[in-house]
């Protein structure tokens, strides 16, 4: 089947039947129900706008000779690079980059992974076929993916084989000529009652000991499994209109906590089993990581592009715009999205084919934007509250600019500068979502562990800089500021 309508991805997941959890209940169909309807219309509609823009959003597959997403194209040429973020760039641009789990994300890292396969290999010959079968198989089918990399919130301090309950965390439990069985639990599955796969990788950052090898491990299954269940946080789409909630109401993506009851992967759809040093270099030796901040970074450039937006719209609405102070603050949002920029800029550019034969982005720019962005949407974010001050807190609701006693004192009470009530009461109201609300809060912590901790990240990022030309540029400067052909008589 090639590139998927948004109507075969909701009658998929309808018919598949996931078992979903939220608000204590069970969820008959999720396209239906008022927690993950909406969410499920917005990835139906970025599924036909796939269809809607053809050009700049499918290619040509060289197995089936379909139309099938740009997002798992394995890059060749820079050409290919750039097409492939243009159309990561289409499907942010429809959400305004606030949902940061859109299938292009797990795309371009099963992509990586199915076209790596001496990597696998080290581990078992069939587990390279294994992850190439399954790149083809996503790719032909567009199959929507959610993943899980982290073990449960419990002691921190301690590895998984040292914790009280050896099966809270999910873990191989029995090997058998079937395949591998798999009890506990792992985090966060953004979209997992909502789409049709679940893969499950070690982390990109925690790294594991031989000690938990049983704990390391690498599959992708569906999301119907007999024994998988998806416990969901509640719904921050609180059953308002688009008007009073404009973005929560559309794109909340649910996260969830994953149980695996007794689970049996199959072997043909396991690609490590109970390896924590091949876990452990996954993500780097592969270059997921590379395609997947390539995508990461592309997304939150349009985010930036929209919450500017906002912004200067918010600025314009209300006659704020000729004050020193407040263009200072608009001008940081624009330093950072055009350094965001540079750092794409620079990743294409400098791209390379790597040993597997992808052209690959270049990796320090991309890592030193994830390393940044987190901590400048923060800031970006707080800039928003700043600006918008109370206006973000009187927000009437549509219903008010409705209601035949109070509509016109509402109007005439809400108007800015050169905008009337009801359009600055919406602007506002999504400035608000952006955020004050709890989609806003729940995005800016999204945000802040997007790849995880963000003062272990910079730990990481520190140790495997190289770091010793600065230091021998020092070293040499003084060197020469000691040597006697640098000395001189004062006259």
């Amino acid at each position: 089947m090639p590139a998927r309508t948004g109507e075969q991805y909701i009658q998929g997941i309808q018919k598949a039947k996931n078992n979903v959890w939220i608000h204590g209940e069970k969820v008959d169909d999720v396209a239906s129900h008022p927690a993950f309807r909406n969410t499920v219309r917005s990835i139906a509609n970025l599924y036909d706008l796939q269809h809607e823009k053809a050009d700049k959003m499918l290619y040509t597959s060289e197995q089936t000779g379909d139309q099938v997403g740009l997002s798992f194209i394995a890059p060749k040429t820079v050409e290919d690079l750039i097409r492939r973020r243009e159309m990561i760039s289409e499907w942010a641009g429809y959400t305004g980059g606030m949902m940061g789990r859109t299938p292009d994300y797990l795309n371009t890292s099963v992509m990586a992974f199915g076209t790596s396969g001496s990597f696998f290999a080290q581990d078992d010959p069939m587990f390279a076929e294994n992850a190439k079968k399954y790149y083809d198989y996503c790719r032909e089918n567009d199959v929507s993916l959610t993943h899980t990399l982290i073990h449960p919130q419990t002691n921190r301090s301690k590895k998984q084989s040292e914790q009280k309950d050896p099966y809270l965390s999910a873990r191989i439990v029995e090997k058998n000529k079937d395949g591998i069985v798999i009890k506990g639990a792992r985090l966060l599955a953004t979209l997992g009652g909502v789409t049709d796969e679940i893969v499950v990788f070690p982390s990109t950052l925690n790294k594991a000991s031989a000690e938990d090898d049983p704990y390391a491990m690498a599959f992708a299954i569906p999301n119907n499994t007999e024994g998988l269940k998806f416990l969901c946080r509640e719904s921050f789409d609180t059953g308002r209109s688009q008007w009073d909630h404009p973005l929560s109401s559309r794109f909340e993506e649910s996260d969830a906590i994953v149980v695996f009851d007794n689970v049996l992967v199959p072997w043909e759809r396991v690609f490590v089993s109970g390896n924590s040093d091949i876990c452990n270099r996954t993500y780097v030796e592969t270059n997921a990581i590379v395609h997947m901040a390539h995508q990461v970074i592309a997304k939150n450039t349009v985010k930036t592009e929209f919450v500017l937006g906002v912004i200067l719209n918010m600025m314009e609405s209300i006659g704020i715009d000729v004050f020193p102070h407040v263009k200072e603050k608009a001008s940081e949002v624009m330093l950072i999205l055009e350094t965001m920029r540079s750092h794409l800029y620079r990743a294409e550019h400098n791209a390379s084919i790597d040993k597997y034969g992808n052209m690959t982005p270049d990796f320090a720019p991309l890592n030193a934007a994830r390393n940044w962005y987190p901590k400048m949407y923060q800031r970006i974010v707080e800039i928003v509250r700043i600006l918008g001050a109370s206006g973000l807190m009187g927000i009437p609701t549509e219903a008010d600019f409705k209601a035949d006693d109070i509509g016109e004192l509402v109007h005439r009470y809400t108007q800015g500068a050169n905008i009337d009530g009801y359009e600055r009461v919406q602007l506002f109201r999504l400035a608000w979502d952006i955020s004050v609300s709890s989609f806003g809060g729940r995005q800016a912590l999204y945000e802040y562990y997007f790849f995880g901790d963000p003062a272990r990240m910079s730990n990481v990022y520190y140790d495997q800089f190289n770091k010793e030309p600065y230091k021998v540029r020092v070293q040499d400067f003084l060197k020469r500021v000691n040597s006697s052909s640098h000395n001189y008589t004062r006259v």
